[in-house]
C-alpha cells in the first residue's frame, strides 16, 4: 500500500485542494496543543489517498468571551481566511468549518514555520536600525527597557492591512509563521471582526504612513467583494453578524478614505499581552 500524498501549504492553494481535503477528509486526533488558551488539537486529515497535518479547534472547547458575545472563535477564524483569500495575499492557512470528533469546529492546515526568519527583536537603541520599524519600549528586567521592533517587511505590511480590515484584537509575535519557502502566514484569528474598534497588534511600525499602491488596489477589490450579493459577502454572512459585516465594510472604506495605516486610538492598550 503506497503512502498518502502529503499536501504542502502554498503549492496547491490555487485549485482549492487543501480546503477540500480539510473539509471532507477523515480527522484523526494525534495530540493536544497545550499552550493554546482554548482547546486546540493536532490532527491528521486524510481523503482519497491524500493526507495533511492540521489543527482542529472544536467550538465545544472555546471559553466564552464577554467582549465577543456573538458567534464563535471557529467562525471568525474561517471568516479571516475568507477575507485573506479575497485579498489574493494568502496570509491565512486554508481553514474550514466542519464537524469533527468533538463536534463542529475550525480545521486549519498545519504550517511548519522556520526559526531562521527574524521578524521581531529587542534592541538597545532609541531608534530602530534601517530595515526595522519601532513598536515601543518594553521592560527587560530590573527596571531596564529595550526597544521592541519588527522587520520592515512587505509580508508583515500586508498582514498589518489585513488585521486592520478584520479588526484583529490579538496579533502577537507567536502568531507569525514564516515558512522555509519564504511565505508568511498569520494564525489565531478567533478574536476578530468585532463591530467595535479593537485593533491590538505588534505591527504598528507603519502607523500613520501612506498605504502602498498594492494595498490600495487590494482594498478596492475587497470593497467590491464585500458588496451585498457578492460571493465573499454571502459567505461572511454565514460566519459573522450583520453588524460585524457592516463594520468590516466601514473599515475598508475608512482605510481607502484615509489612504494610511491606522494609528492606535489611545482608548485601550494597543499591544496584546503577552506580546509574543
Amino acid at each position: 500500500m503506497s503512502a498518502p500524498e502529503r499536501i504542502p501549504p502554498r503549492s496547491v492553494t490555487a485549485d482549492g485542494r487543501p480546503a477540500e481535503l480539510l473539509a471532507r477528509g477523515e480527522l484523526t486526533v494525534r495530540g493536544r496543543i497545550r499552550d493554546a488558551s482554548n482547546a486546540a488539537l493536532y490532527c491528521t486529515v486524510s481523503h482519497e489517498g491524500r493526507e495533511a497535518t492540521c489543527v482542529y479547534k472544536p467550538v465545544a472547547g472555546e471559553r466564552p468571551l464577554w467582549d465577543f458575545p456573538d458567534g464563535t472563535l471557529a467562525q471568525r477564524e474561517v471568516a479571516a481566511y475568507e477575507v485573506s483569500e479575497a485579498t489574493g495575499w494568502g496570509l491565512v492557512p486554508p481553514t474550514v468549518l466542519r464537524d469533527g470528533p468533538y463536534g463542529e469546529g475550525m480545521c486549519q492546515l498545519w504550517i511548519e514555520a522556520t526559526t531562521e526568519a527574524e521578524l521581531l527583536a529587542l534592541v538597545d537603541t532609541e531608534q530602530p536600525e534601517p530595515g526595522w520599524k519601532a513598536i515601543g519600549f518594553a521592560e527587560v528586567g530590573e527596571g531596564g527597557t529595550a526597544l521592541l521592533v519588527h522587520a520592515d517587511d512587505d509580508r508583515l505590511r500586508r498582514l498589518a492591512v489585513l488585521d486592520a480590515v478584520i479588526n484583529n484584537a490579538d496579533r502577537k509575535g507567536g502568531h507569525l509563521l514564516p515558512t522555509p519557502q519564504g511565505h508568511l502566514y498569520g494564525i489565531d484569528h478567533g478574536v476578530t471582526f468585532n463591530a467595535e474598534n479593537k485593533l491590538r497588534t505588534l505591527l504598528w511600525g507603519w502607523a500613520g504612513e501612506p498605504l502602498t499602491g498594492e494595498a490600495v488596489e487590494t482594498l478596492k477589490g475587497l470593497k467590491t467583494a464585500l458588496e451585498d450579493g457578492a460571493a465573499l459577502a454571502t459567505r461572511l454572512a454565514g460566519l459573522i453578524t450583520p453588524a460585524e459585516l457592516d463594520a468590516t465594510r466601514a473599515r475598508v472604506d475608512a482605510l481607502l478614505e484615509s489612504g494610511r495605516h491606522p494609528e492606535p486610538s489611545g482608548e485601550w492598550p494597543a499591544i496584546p499581552w503577552p506580546p509574543v
